[in-house]
């Protein structure tokens, strides 16, 4: 029941990586579970059949989520964004109880606060000024590879960070829609055995995934050592990047001309999310 139960929170890490304004990272943080990744992470190598037992349900269920994410999350996008944003925004409110906890009795002085608030509006000042960047064409090649490579260390390191939108990271640099496509394309070749696309594709996102991995591990170090050494202060910057989230969401999402009944779904969702949120950190 727990290795279910350890998928589905993998599921919602990927789905949120894949949404604009979505942090993976917060996602962790909102079902307690970011401590133990970032620790099995760091450790990969020096424990590996721990780390990988804890890992692979995560591992699993980003996966399904992120390959659902290209078919069934943009659906729900494009004809329920309101209400879909409002789930998120319920899922992180739920996990800021646990985060609290974290904080809660420890000694904190006015350097906490300032980093809480440089943190909470950092993030919102990034969604603010972020524009869209031009969309690149993916090709193969040498430049191209490394290029990729180079914003799969981006987008891994932003995913990993709580708050930080590693697909809203993509999305300035020009890159989301086409590596969103280049995964869906992957999947659909896979599935039909199509291996000239397949071999195609793996040009630009084996670079792109490299990135994403060495991101991981090099983020996730400096984060433990950071946790070790400054843990109240460290714990008070994630919550107000966790914060922000909710705020940033918003902003992306149109709010004016909604009906009634599209309102009130949405605060139920909400709701739903905060449980499930609670549900899932148990």
């Amino acid at each position: 029941m727990k290795y279910i139960k350890d998928i589905l929170k993998g599921m919602l890490i990927g789905v949120a990586n894949a949404i604009p304004g979505v942090s993976g990272g917060t996602m962790m943080v909102s079902m307690g579970i970011y401590d133990d990744i970032i620790y099995c992470v760091t450790h990969l190598f020096s424990q590996l059949k721990k780390s990988l037992k804890i890992l692979s349900p995560y591992i699993i269920g980003m996966a399904v989520g992120i390959v659902g994410f290209a078919y069934i999350i943009g659906f729900l996008l494009e004809h329920y964004g309101f209400q879909t944003k409002m789930a998120f925004i319920g899922l992180i409110l739920g996990g800021l109880p646990l985060l609290l906890g974290k904080v809660k009795g420890k000694k904190k002085g006015i350097s906490h606060v300032i980093v809480f608030l440089v943190f909470f509006l950092s993030i919102i000042l990034m969604q603010y000024f972020g524009g869209e960047g031009k969309e690149v064409t993916l090709t193969v090649g040498i430049i191209p590879a490394i290029l990729l490579f180079i914003v799969g260390v981006i987008a891994s390191a932003t995913m990993v960070i709580p708050g930080v939108s590693g697909s809203m990271m993509l999305m300035i640099l020009g890159y989301y829609n086409p590596i969103l496509l280049a995964v869906k394309d992957f999947t659909s070749a896979l599935a039909k055995g199509q291996w000239h696309t397949i071999l195609q594709l793996c040009g630009s996102l084996i670079p792109f995934g490299l990135g994403v991995v060495i991101g991981i591990f090099a983020i996730a170090k400096m984060i433990e050592v950071l946790l070790n050494k400054q843990e109240t202060l460290t714990y008070t910057a994630i919550l107000g990047l966790v914060a922000a989230s909710p705020v940033v969401i918003l902003m992306q999402t149109p709010l004016l001309g909604l009906s009634a009944v599209t309102w009130i779904s949405g605060v139920i969702i909400l709701a739903v999310g905060f449980v499930f949120a609670i549900k899932l950190s148990d």
